[in-house]
């Protein structure tokens, strides 16, 4: 028996890791993430970005959306959006998803800013802007927090 315990902690600890670094999950679609944001009622964060050419936009990805921090601080208190403008052949869109991150871009992100993250109220009001920041996910999370409690 002592030597199954060893094994059974050793399980318990992966299974819990796991567990709390359960990936996020991110709408692909503007209508239904203010839908959910309505449900729920909690603002949407909308990001836009290009996943494969914009170095900004890879940054933010890997130090802050990707770290179990931001999932732990966003997965009770935001709906989230990914809208991906891939420049590579290998990284292409669907028509179909390009098409819906298209009619997204055209009512948030007229600009054509990258990386743009923006802030919604559950009925569509745009809250803030904002973009990359360094600092990682606790900086991020803070300034989220700063932005929202303006509104």
């Amino acid at each position: 028996m002592r030597f199954l315990f060893p094994g059974v902690v050793a399980l318990v600890s992966v299974v819990g890791a796991q567990a709390q670094t359960a990936p996020l999950a991110w709408n692909s679609d503007l209508t239904a993430a203010l839908q959910q944001a309505k449900t729920v009622n909690k603002p949407v964060l909308a990001v836009f970005s290009g996943s494969d050419w914009c170095k900004p936009c890879i940054m933010l990805k890997q130090e802050v959306f990707d770290q179990p921090e931001f999932a732990q601080f966003a997965k009770d208190r935001f709906v989230l959006a990914r809208f991906d403008f891939p420049r590579g052949k290998k990284n292409k869109l669907p028509a179909a998803q390009l098409k819906v991150n298209e009619q997204a871009a055209a009512q948030l992100n007229k600009e054509g800013s990258f990386p743009l993250v923006v802030l919604l109220s559950p009925e569509g009001k745009v809250l803030a802007k904002t973009g990359y920041r360094p600092g990682g996910p606790t900086a991020y999370d803070a300034y989220l927090t700063q932005l929202l409690a303006k509104k």
